[in-house]
């Protein structure tokens, strides 16, 4: 007897932590494994995320340690599973896929997943219309291309002129439940009265950390008890630890790295601060959101706006902009919200980012 389920393969480089392994991880966990027979590829089965794969999903571990060796041992895997639907993220992962489409079977469909805004970082690539020439002929070979905002859909049309029909909007799924559920657990992590400022992602150039930094000796000037609190790992770590040394700010930021529990923090913090020059959609800034924490961001490409269309209290400023930031996060300081919503409240407010509403357009899609 035939198996009547469709047979998915996720592939990821690995399940360390960031954005996108957090979305894979809560797709991973809320498909419905009776019509969906779920594989997961990863080059290194390393991360935090690994624990929170169920146990019928079968991992197949490629060994590898860099995307341009896979190849050959992904192909391998396509063919002996011959999985019905393949979908991939992560950019350079994206394009090896997609280039190598044609040694994949034919009845195989390649779904991509687009982690980041189409144009903003090929602006410091170098020549960077011939790396849009390279998205352009390589993405249009996948089926479909999942955006993560209205706005990432218009700019694949509009810079890598991708067919209108490939491109689909699916928004990041945020498991209410688990966030709320996990934000109550071992009280307030901050061990000074505050205000506390947070922020959590990878510590890299789009996110911006820097401007951040710079922004904070005018926000010290006005609410000289502010604390920051970095959350997150990347290469950007030291570079950003000698800014705040130079700065004079030592003693009120704070790394605290990978944090497998960073829920709490957003909870009991009273600013959640992201400073990213561009963001395809965050999910931190949605979980500080879902729990109740102002927020202050960029309008930097991406989502935001749309965020925003849900959480009409959080603030915009321009990327790039300290003085602007140091100048919000002041205002949002000395307005201080104590009033916060409950899980169903969030629910309503939130909800085209409710992880069964994306899972459900996952599973219409596969």
């Amino acid at each position: 007897m035939s198996n009547p389920r469709r047979r998915v393969l996720f592939v990821i480089p690995s399940l360390q932590g960031g954005g996108a392994e957090r979305v894979f991880s809560n797709i991973l966990r809320a498909l419905d494994h009776n019509l969906f027979e779920v594989h997961l590829a990863v080059l290194k089965a390393i991360g935090p995320f690994m624990q929170d794969i169920p146990a019928d999903v079968c991992i197949h571990d490629l060994k590898i340690s860099r995307i341009r060796y896979a190849m050959p041992r992904i192909v391998r895997l396509v063919y002996k599973l011959k999985p019905d639907v393949i979908l991939a993220t992560l950019g350079p992962l994206n394009l090896t896929l997609a280039g190598f489409r044609f040694l994949m079977p034919r009845k195989t469909k390649l779904l991509i997943r687009q982690n980041w805004t189409a144009n903003a970082p090929m602006e410091h690539m170098e020549h960077p219309e011939r790396w849009r020439w390279i998205y352009r002929w390589l993405y249009r070979k996948a089926d479909k291309i999942l955006c993560q905002s209205d706005r990432m859909v218009n700019e694949m049309l509009e810079y890598f002129r991708i067919p209108r029909e490939k491109l689909v909007r699916i928004y990041n799924p945020i498991d209410f439940q688990r966030v709320w559920d996990a934000a109550q657990v071992g009280g307030s992590p901050y061990p000074v009265p505050g205000p506390h400022i947070v922020t959590a992602g990878r510590l890299s150039w789009e996110k911006g950390y820097d401007v951040l930094l710079d922004a904070m000796p005018e926000v010290m000037e006005v609410v000289p008890t502010a604390g920051l609190y970095i959350l997150g790992e990347g290469p950007r770590h030291s570079e950003l630890v000698e800014q705040a040394r130079r700065l004079g700010l030592a003693k009120i930021v704070h790394f605290l790295g990978f944090q497998e529990n960073p829920w709490r923090y957003f909870r009991h913090a009273n600013l959640f601060v992201l400073p990213s020059r561009n963001d395809a959609q965050p999910n931190a800034l949605l979980e500080a959101l879902v729990l109740g924490t102002p927020v202050v961001a960029t309008d930097c490409p991406g989502s935001m706006r749309e965020i925003r269309d849900c959480d009409p209290t959080m603030v915009l400023v321009p990327p790039e902009d300290a003085g602007q930031l140091a100048q919000a996060i002041i205002a949002a300081c000395q307005s201080i919200r104590e009033a916060r919503d409950g899980p169903a409240e969030a629910r309503v407010r939130m909800r085209r980012f409710d992880l069964r509403e994306v899972v459900r357009e996952y599973s219409e899609i596969l």
